[in-house]
């Protein structure tokens, strides 16, 4: 069932709200991408357990999987089951047609990454689109977050080591990031400073000071993507530095399936589904409260 106008703006208007709070109170809200029912049920619990706000995200492939306003409304129904504060991220859109779309939904973030979709996009498509999905979003009142580059690595777990000499070269400069943000007007700026998609054999290493020069350099949000894997020491400096918003998803598609095929392993006769997801359900969560945890944002949610 759609949201009115008057509904999605009330929406965006809490969710703006809530980006203020993380900035006046030095914390970051975790932003936990779903790949089904199960794992929004997870975050949803561990928001519950853990009286904090959360971000629910889709990327492209779980949007073609369960359907742009079939979120919408799970969302929206386990935000009222459970009693949390939730609201929806389109994560990684690879188009304006694609962010409008969710936009219109009632998502309340929206990630637009031209860069990703095309990795030879010119500086001057990626602004045009971005600022066209800004004012664009003015409608709702939607936040939109984006980069000026591709942002490496992907939501997978990878047996590679991190090669740092490689992966500074994409890193942000407080210069960019103020240029991008004035040319775009984006609500949301997706920091790279040492975040990386994906699972690594390796902890992540991020550099703090490149982040405090960022969050001098700019006034808007700031996120960070790739947060699997990161230690959580970095995340509670991250929130205190000024970073809003902080993206997970290989731990969590990590756990459910090690869990789920534990799972599986032990229960050979059992073919009744509903039977064999309470302890998958239960491994999510636990992340998700201990992310939660890192990011400062337990006890700090707002009804």
């Amino acid at each position: 069932m759609g949201l009115t106008i008057k509904q999605i703006r009330q929406n965006t208007t809490r969710a703006r709200h809530l980006m203020q709070r993380t900035r006046a109170q030095g914390f970051a809200v975790g932003a936990f991408n779903i790949d089904n029912q199960e794992t929004l049920i997870a975050v949803a619990r561990a928001a519950q357990k853990m009286d904090s706000p959360v971000l629910v995200e889709v990327s492209d492939g779980e949007v073609k999987a369960m359907g742009l306003e079939n979120v919408r409304d799970m969302v929206d129904n386990y935000k009222d089951e459970y009693g949390v504060e939730m609201f929806l991220n389109l994560d990684h859109s690879p188009s304006v047609e694609a962010s409008k779309k969710a936009i219109d939904a009632g998502y309340e973030f929206i990630h637009i990454d031209i860069s990703q979709a095309n990795h030879d996009a010119s500086d001057e498509e990626i602004i045009a689109k971005t600022r066209e999905v800004v004012e664009y979003a003015r409608f709702t009142g939607a936040l939109v977050e984006s980069e000026p580059h591709y942002f490496g690595g992907s939501s997978n777990v990878h047996d590679e080591a991190i090669d740092y000499d490689e992966i500074r070269k994409t890193f942000s400069t407080p210069e960019g990031a103020r240029a991008f943000v004035e040319a775009t007007g984006i609500d949301t700026f997706a920091a790279a400073i040492g975040n990386l998609h994906g699972k690594y054999p390796v902890p992540k290493e991020l550099d703090l000071d490149l982040l405090r020069q960022i969050r001098e350099a700019i006034g808007c949000q700031i996120s960070l993507h790739g947060g699997s894997g990161t230690p959580a020491h970095y995340f509670e400096e991250a929130a205190r530095i000024g970073v809003s918003k902080i993206n997970i998803n290989s731990d969590m598609r990590y756990v459910f399936r090690k869990t789920l095929e534990k799972v599986l392993a032990d229960n050979l006769d059992e073919y009744a589904i509903v039977k064999l997801m309470p302890e998958v359900y239960k491994a999510v969560q636990e992340v998700v409260e201990e992310k939660i945890q890192s990011f400062g944002s337990a006890g700090k949610a707002v009804l």
